[in-house]
C-alpha cells in the first residue's frame, strides 16, 4: 500500500526534474553559439616602384589641385566663392579610400562633377587621353601609401564587391 506522502514526494521529483530540464533547456538556447569571423585577407604588398612613379605622376598632373601631398585644397568641405567644393584630400583625412579602384580610374579618366557644386563646369577635368591606364593604376596605388591599414582593408572590400555602374562626369563623387 501507498502511502500518499509517498505519491507527494514522487510528484515533487517528478516535477524538480521537469523544471530542471527545462531550466536546462532555456539556458542551452539562450546562449549564442561561438561565432568565427574569417581573418581578413592581408593587404597587398605596394610595390615601392609603383608608389614612386605614381607619386611623380600625381605630382605633376593632381598636385596643383589636390595639394603637394596630397592633403587637399583648403577648407575642401566649404563651398567656393562660386559654389563649388574645392579638391578633396587623397590622403588618409579625405574620402577617396571609400572608392574601389575602378571607380577612383573612372573618376580621374573621365572627370567628375560634384553634384553639390552650384556651376555647371566638371570640378574634376578628365584625364582620359593625357593618362594611360598604367598611369592610373600607378597613382591609385600611391594614394593606397596614404591611407590607414583600416582604410586599406575597407577599399580592398570595395575592390571586392560587384562593380557597379560609376557616376557620369555630371554625376555625384
Amino acid at each position: 500500500m501507498r502511502l500518499p506522502l509517498d505519491d507527494t514526494r514522487s510528484r515533487i521529483a517528478a516535477t524538480a526534474a521537469g523544471l530542471i530540464f527545462l531550466v536546462g533547456s532555456c539556458a542551452i538556447q539562450a546562449v549564442p553559439a561561438p561565432t568565427t569571423r574569417p581573418t581578413p585577407a592581408p593587404l597587398p604588398t605596394l610595390n615601392p616602384d609603383r608608389i614612386a612613379q605614381g607619386r611623380a605622376i600625381y605630382s605633376q598632373f593632381c598636385a596643383s589641385c589636390h595639394g603637394a601631398n596630397a592633403e587637399g585644397a583648403p577648407n575642401w568641405e566649404q563651398p567656393d566663392a562660386r559654389g563649388d567644393l574645392p579638391a578633396p584630400p587623397h590622403d588618409d583625412s579625405g574620402h577617396t579610400w571609400r572608392h574601389s579602384d575602378t571607380q577612383l580610374a573612372e573618376i580621374i579618366l573621365g572627370g567628375l562633377r560634384d553634384t553639390f557644386n552650384k556651376t555647371p563646369e566638371l570640378t574634376m577635368p578628365p584625364f582620359s587621353g593625357r593618362l594611360s591606364d598604367e598611369e592610373v593604376s600607378a597613382v591609385v596605388t600611391y594614394f593606397k601609401r596614404l591611407w590607414s591599414p583600416e582604410h586599406r582593408e575597407f577599399q580592398e572590400q570595395q575592390n571586392r564587391r560587384p562593380s557597379m555602374p560609376s557616376p557620369s562626369p555630371g554625376g555625384a563623387r
